[in-house]
C-alpha cells in the first residue's frame, strides 16, 4: 500500500500514487490522546495539510505520507526491529492516522501526535506478542535522576571510532525496545526529552532514568568488551 523499504538506515521508500484515503475503513474507535500544551505549535504548511486531509483534497493524504512516513518508520524499527513488521506496522499507523486525524487540535507539533501514533502501534504489536518493551527491574520513578541524563560516558565521542561504534551498535540493539527507542531517540536523533514525552506518554522523569541506567549499562558492556573508556 505504501512501499516502505525492509531497510532501517535506508528508511521507508516512495508512497505509491493510489488514492488511499478513499479506501481506508475505520476498524475501531480511535484513542490517541489529544495534543498538550507546552510544544511546538503547528506551522502553517502542517495545518493546511491537516485542513486538505479532513476536506479530502486530493493527493492531501500522500503528501502527508511522505512527510512523516520516516518519522513511523524508524520509531517502528526501533520497536520491533522486524523489517515486514514494520512495514506492516507502518501501514496500520498511517490508517489511524487518517481514521483519527480529526482529533488533531494543532495545539502542538504534527509530528508528536503522529509519533505518538506509530509509538502505540508498536507498542501494542510488542503486547500483544507478549514481549517485554523494559526490564523488569526498570521501574518508572526516576526520582533519583530526575536531573541526570548523563553519567559521564561520551556516547557521541565512542560512534567517532569505527571499532568502537561497531560494538555500540551491537550493545544498542541488544538493548530492551524501550530503551533502545528512547536512547536513539535522544542521542542519535537529538529528539528533546519533551517531544519523546509527547511520544511515548512517559514522564520526562521517567525518560531520563531510562536514559541513565541504558547509557551505564552500554558503557559496562564496552568495557568488558575493550576495556575502560571514559
Amino acid at each position: 500500500m505504501f512501499g516502505f523499504r525492509p531497510s532501517d538506515t535506508a528508511g521507508p521508500g516512495p508512497v505509491a500514487p493510489d488514492p488511499i484515503k478513499n479506501r481506508l475503513q475505520p476498524s475501531r474507535p480511535c484513542t490517541y490522546p489529544h495534543s498538550h500544551d507546552g510544544w511546538i505549535a503547528v506551522t502553517p504548511d502542517d495545518r493546511k495539510l491537516v485542513e486538505d486531509v479532513l476536506g479530502n483534497v486530493p493527493g492531501a493524504f500522500e503528501r502527508l505520507v511522505r512527510e512523516y512516513q520516516g518519522l513511523c518508520w524508524h520509531i517502528i524499527q526501533r520497536m520491533v526491529r522486524q523489517p515486514e513488521d514494520t512495514r506492516e506496522l507502518c501501514q496500520e499507523a498511517f490508517l489511524r492516522v487518517h481514521q483519527c486525524l480529526h482529533q488533531y487540535r494543532g495545539e502542538s507539533a504534527l509530528k508528536s501526535w503522529i509519533g505518538q501514533v506509530a509509538y502505540s502501534v508498536a507498542k501494542r504489536h510488542l503486547e500483544k506478542r507478549r514481549i517485554a518493551i523494559a526490564d523488569s527491574g526498570d521501574d518508572e520513578d526516576g526520582l533519583s535522576l530526575l536531573d541526570q541524563v548523563s553519567d559521564g560516558f561520551d556516547l557521541e565521542g565512542a560512534c567517532a571510532d569505527a571499532e568502537i561504534a561497531a560494538g555500540l551498535h551491537e550493545e544498542i540493539e541488544a538493548l530492551p525496545p524501550l530503551q533502545r527507542t528512547l536512547l536513539t531517540l535522544y542521542h542519535l536523533d537529538e529528539v528533546p526529552i519533551v517531544e519523546i514525552a509527547r511520544i511515548t506518554g512517559l514522564a520526562e522523569g521517567t525518560i531520563k532514568s531510562h536514559l541513565f541506567r541504558s547509557r551505564a549499562r552500554l558503557r559496562e558492556r564496552l568495557q568488558a568488551r575493550m576495556g575502560a573508556i571514559a
